[in-house]
């Protein structure tokens, strides 16, 4: 193996534990920590984590069923797309989704009545939703602080991005007026925020990421 200048020399003995290039200018830093720094998501990562979307034989790691039937509350359906700049839908993205219980409670540890407060899913056009949509089912969100509407977080991971992507669903019908976060938003753009009751208990909210439309994104 050749030596790399630019990269100092290469330690050809070594098969792990230190690093294999050493850096004469770089000697006298003392090592810290810090963050990772974010990478652009490549094509493969939504097959990994969300294989079925794509007609893989392996099982998800999580599944688009945030409280199974036993579970307490009125019972919903989200459902939309992801579309991009170009107002074309996303089929390698991933949706993740987050939420309380009917108390208005997060799952902030494993429990054993049937509701995991987590979901996930591709967009992926193989799936069993066969149009690029990610669809969840679960169970209607109680209030988690004073004057809050109900409402369920959506993280979206798709290629390109360096950081994944937060935003709110809240459901139409209910009373939005006193939410304090909604309130930050400008009145023209709060619609971005909102999921549509097509049918009862069906509700579909679509993810512009770009454009005209661009969904209200959240810097947490």
């Amino acid at each position: 193996m050749a030596d790399m200048k630019e990269f100092g020399e290469m330690d050809t003995t070594d098969r792990g534990g230190t690093h294999d290039y050493h850096y004469e200018d770089a000697r006298h830093i003392a090592p810290t920590s810090g963050l990772t720094p974010s990478q652009t998501v490549g094509p493969f990562f939504a097959y990994g984590l969300t294989p079925k979307a794509y007609g893989y034989p392996l099982d998800n790691l999580h599944s688009n069923i945030i409280a199974d039937e036993t579970v307490p509350g009125e019972r919903i359906t989200l459902e939309g797309q992801i579309f991009d700049g170009a107002n074309s839908p996303v089929h390698d993205a991933v949706v993740e989704l987050v939420q309380a219980d009917h108390h208005g409670a997060y799952a902030s540890a494993d429990r054993n009545d049937g509701f995991k407060g987590f979901g996930r899913v591709g967009t992926g056009a193989k799936g069993p939703n066969e149009d690029k949509r990610f669809l969840f089912h679960t169970i209607k969100p109680g209030i988690t602080s004073k004057n809050a509407a109900p409402f369920v977080t959506l993280i979206v991971f798709m290629r390109g991005l360096l950081n994944h992507y937060i935003t709110r669903v809240y459901f139409e019908g209910d009373d939005l007026s006193s939410d304090p976060v909604l309130a930050q938003v400008p009145k023209i753009r709060r619609e971005s925020l909102v999921a549509k009751e097509i049918e009862p208990n069906r509700y579909h909210f679509d993810i512009h990421m770009q454009g005209d439309n661009e969904t209200v994104f959240f810097d947490i």
